[in-house]
């Protein structure tokens, strides 16, 4: 995972020090550990973000955030990370976790368009949360295992694909040194004739 790709989209302390109401965590700002792009702490970020993202919790991207700081991940990460569950992928989501929920707990699974959704003591909605919740921590976890391994596997390639580029332009200059230096030998020796 390039670090410039990731700093061009990751804000910074300095910008967000400039945005009002953020004044609270200026100490945050200033722990330059939980802002730094390495490996460790992008794949940390990651595990962690997609966990919050998957587990619908209140204030999903303030856990997000207390919990990179206390593990020392990179927070702008893993709080954009929480964004992967958005209007557009919750229904799917959140439906694939209530299945996955049905199914390891072995409940039947209710048909969800004859609930009313706005009767909160509905006996069929209170039937809904324990495959719910046990569906998103699953996956939550699921996502976080996966997620922290693939980030930390493309960095890991990222890496050699460098030092693989590194020592083949190496090569080459020393190739390229040394047909010089041939080349070099050759004019002398047909100055001298």
């Amino acid at each position: 995972m390039p670090k410039r790709a990731l700093r061009k989209f990751l804000p910074t302390p300095t910008r967000l020090r400039r945005v009002k109401g953020l004044g609270a965590f200026k100490d945050i700002f200033d722990r330059q550990e939980l802002w730094h792009i390495s490996r460790s702490s992008i794949a940390r970020a990651t595990a962690i973000g997609l966990f919050c993202a998957m587990v619908p919790l209140p204030g999903q991207m303030l856990v997000a955030v207390f919990v990179a700081i206390r593990l020392g991940a990179n927070v702008p990460l893993a709080f954009s990370l929480i964004f992967v569950t958005n209007p557009l992928t919750m229904p799917v989501v959140y439906l694939a976790a209530y299945l996955l929920g049905s199914w390891l707990l072995g409940m039947p699974v209710i048909d969800v368009s004859s609930i009313n959704w706005l009767d909160v003591t509905s006996p069929e909605l209170l039937k809904i949360w324990p495959p719910f919740l046990l569906g998103c921590l699953v996956l939550g976890a699921l996502a976080a295992f996966f997620g922290y391994f693939i980030a930390d596997g493309l960095w890991r390639m990222r890496l050699a694909q460098r030092i693989s580029e590194r020592a083949e332009r190496r090569k080459d200059r020393r190739r390229l040194l040394r047909e010089t230096r041939n080349q070099a030998r050759t004019d002398r020796l047909k100055s001298k004739r």
